[in-house]
């Protein structure tokens, strides 16, 4: 039987799906990319903001169209628009035959089968349990990234409470996953080819604090690239506040873990850092950004801003534009401010008009696009190891990534060679031109691995 799996949402929820492939592969069943092949249509879907939860909604409309012009027999949705509308979805969309929670994923086998006998599964396990069902199931990921690097989720939750998110109300307070757990499937994943491991959590830096009353991630790192197979190690989403003096070491010294640290810092003026209930405020930020670039010079540090915050003023924004010329962050992404239901921003005073949110957007990403291609310019000329990605139809050219790049998110190195490369291979590349975002290089007599 023909299974179509859309997954909706971020690298974390994208974990859950490739669980649930393997889940699904496991008892027999095969996947399709034709919407009109699928005998069963599941989406993985998101809610962290309106714009995820608008996508969510759109494609689960779509797949019911489909439900009903073409074969499929069941239509099922996990994952947290799911966890957080479950009696709206089940009032509003009777088209949906199943639901699973975020801590039910493993029981999506089951789901299928009583959808197909028209049951109409609804599954949803506390949201305490999250980490036990990863580590329960026994499937196999079925990794969809290609098979060269894959996301390692190293915890589950949030206990943050920052005023605009809703994640720990979706998704719980912070578990760390055992590390024991983490190293074996990290051992499986490396022997299925898995040269480069993405460590991503709602919040990496924390990792351990709540099983072994300490921040772990610098040993958790340490263990995993003992690991033989694994080249690359590369952390994002890292809490500035939470950045240890021991991780800037494991990070400086060890040569499988990226000098690349993601850490969405959100704004920089004290007025909104404090509105956000963010820890860090902008005189620590600057403090850790210069810390990490004098222990680790060639550092890529990427960040995130939230632009028309409630209160947000054009004297704050301004402030945040000169911020960012200063910093000369290597990557950055700018969202603008989401309202979400049941967060006390959403009942702030002083929301920001629709229109001045995208205009200072825009404005940040012109200021970023400017520094990036600046950053490019710099690298002309300087010799760096590069993973392959693919090759351009018809050209003798490939498109890599180098450590400053992860995937999806960042830039690419496109890569000149008359050379036969495979994905995944490891090459170094001297860099030749910059446009912007991205590098253009030669492959270099010598190969890595």
């Amino acid at each position: 039987m023909n299974i179509l799996f859309i997954s909706l949402g971020c690298d974390k929820n994208l974990v859950d799906s490739e669980k649930m492939l393997g889940i699904l592969a496991e008892r027999g069943y095969t996947f399709t990319d034709d919407e009109r092949e699928a005998e069963v249509i599941i989406i993985n879907t998101c809610s962290f903001i309106s714009d995820a939860k608008e996508e969510s909604i759109e494609t689960i409309l779509r797949m019911a169209q489909m439900k009903e012009e073409g074969v499929c027999k069941a239509l099922i949705i996990t994952g947290c628009l799911s966890q957080r509308y479950r009696d709206q979805i089940k009032e509003e969309l009777p088209e949906v035959d199943g639901m699973l929670g975020i801590a039910s994923w493993d029981q999506i086998g089951d789901a299928v089968e009583r959808a197909l006998a028209g049951k109409q599964p609804e599954i949803f396990d506390s949201i305490s349990d999250n980490v036990q069902v990863s580590m329960r199931s026994k499937a196999r990921r079925l990794l969809t990234t290609g098979g060269h690097y894959a996301y390692l989720k190293i915890a589950e939750g949030c206990s943050k409470r920052c005023s605009y998110c809703a994640i720990p109300d979706i998704r719980g307070p912070y578990h760390s996953i055992p590390m024991e757990y983490l190293l074996s499937e990290a051992r499986v994943l490396s022997e299925e080819g898995v040269r480069e491991l993405i460590l991503v959590a709602q919040e990496t830096t924390l990792y351990g604090i709540d099983l072994y009353g300490k921040k772990m991630l610098p040993e958790l790192l340490t263990r995993l690239s003992e690991i033989a197979g694994i080249y690359w190690i590369r952390l994002q989403y890292c809490y500035p506040e939470e950045i240890t003096e021991e991780l800037i070491r494991v990070v400086r010294d060890n040569p499988k873990v990226c000098h690349y640290l993601d850490i969405p810092i959100q704004h920089c003026s004290d007025h909104i850092l404090k509105r956000m209930r963010r820890a860090a405020a902008k005189s620590e930020i600057i403090k850790l950004i210069e810390r990490l670039r004098e222990e680790i010079p060639d550092i890529a540090l990427r960040t995130t801003l939230i632009t028309g915050f409630p209160g947000e003023t054009q004297e704050d924004h301004e402030e945040c534009m000169e911020f960012i010329d200063q910093m000369e962050f290597a990557r950055l992404g700018v969202f603008t401010y989401s309202p979400e239901e049941g967060t006390p921003a959403a009942k702030m005073r002083y929301q920001v008009d629709e229109a001045v949110k995208k205009q200072w957007m825009e404005e940040l990403m012109e200021l970023q696009q400017e520094i990036c291609a600046d950053n490019a310019e710099r690298l002309v000329g300087k010799t760096m190891t590069a993973v392959v990605e693919g090759k351009l139809t018809g050209e003798a050219c490939y498109v890599g990534r180098t450590y400053m790049d992860a995937p999806g998110v960042d830039g690419y190195i496109f890569i000149r060679t008359s050379q036969e490369l495979m994905t995944g291979d490891f090459v170094r590349v001297q860099v030749t031109g910059a446009k912007e975002y991205d590098l253009i290089g030669e492959l270099c007599d010598e190969f890595t691995k």
